[in-house]
């Protein structure tokens, strides 16, 4: 029994607690070909790993089993950020640890470039275990706007500050689900990169007095024209926006003069427009 407990001992030491920062408040095992057995072996830590408040898995082919078995462990009842992006996950994990006291104290999650659709993105909308959560990264996921909907939709996310949707094919609908929405009342950060948006959906944006908490905006690489940038420069509403990046989209060389000339941009401290 001895020599069992040294060797696994040995292989946690090995293959886990080496990279743990001296001050043990970080672990960073992105990119570090993490097996199901080095999940098993982090899970069954003990109070090892108590100390660490960020936890960095990323770009490592985890897929559903494994967060799964992540999200039983007890052994980080201190974790606020936990980096789960480039891997494999689908429904199934965003609903494991939606479901699990694992992230009831995390405030930061990452989880882009993923393979989270609706369901998914449903498990967390609804997920009381989420009540601490405020800076949200779903980009790149296959969320589409029914995913953005559910978000629309939550009351269980009341500390969400930042919530990234870049790529993630929310389009006009998507986008109007999150600016009618109450949820977005506190949103001070909101990524809506790459997601085909047009006039519709940032007139949506610019109307919406849910947004006025909004410190930055970033919609670049959409499908925005002339009457959609017009009505973000003149919004009523973006009176506490400092950051605002809407390049590449189809805005008129005449138009974007006026963005630029608008009250609006006299009060940003940056502006990215082509």
């Amino acid at each position: 029994m001895f020599l069992l407990k040294t060797k696994a001992k040995s292989k946690l030491e090995e293959c886990i607690l080496v990279h743990l920062t001296p001050e043990g408040d970080l672990l960073d095992l992105e990119n570090k070909n993490v097996t199901p057995e080095h999940m098993r072996l982090l899970c069954q830590a003990g109070d090892t790993l108590n100390g660490v408040k960020q936890l960095y898995l990323s770009d490592n082919r985890l897929g559903d089993a494994e967060i799964e078995c992540l999200s039983k462990s007890r052994c980080f009842p201190n974790l606020e950020k936990l980096f789960l992006n480039q891997n494999k996950i689908s429904n199934a994990g965003a609903k494991a640890l939606a479901e699990s006291k694992f992230v009831q104290n995390i405030s930061y999650l990452v989880l882009e470039a993923n393979q989270i659709g609706v369901n998914g993105v449903q498990s967390i909308a609804t997920s009381l275990n989420f009540q601490n959560l405020e800076t949200l990264f779903l980009d790149s996921n296959p969320i589409g706007p029914q995913g953005a909907e559910a978000l629309a939709r939550s009351t269980c996310l009341s500390s969400l500050s930042a919530l990234h949707l870049d790529s993630t094919g929310i389009g006009d609908q998507g986008v109007k689900a999150i600016a009618t929405s109450l949820m977005s009342a506190k949103l001070k950060k909101l990524y809506l990169c790459s997601n085909k948006i047009g006039d519709e959906g940032a007139i949506a944006l610019s109307q919406s007095p849910n947004l006025r908490q909004l410190t930055c905006l970033s919609i670049w690489r959409n499908e925005i024209r002339d009457a959609g940038g017009k009505a973000i420069a003149e919004s009523i509403y973006f009176l506490n926006l400092e950051r605002l990046y809407m390049s590449l989209n189809l805005i008129d060389k005449p138009i974007r003069k006026v963005i630029r000339s608008s009250d609006l941009a006299s009060r940003l401290k940056t502006l990215v427009m082509d």
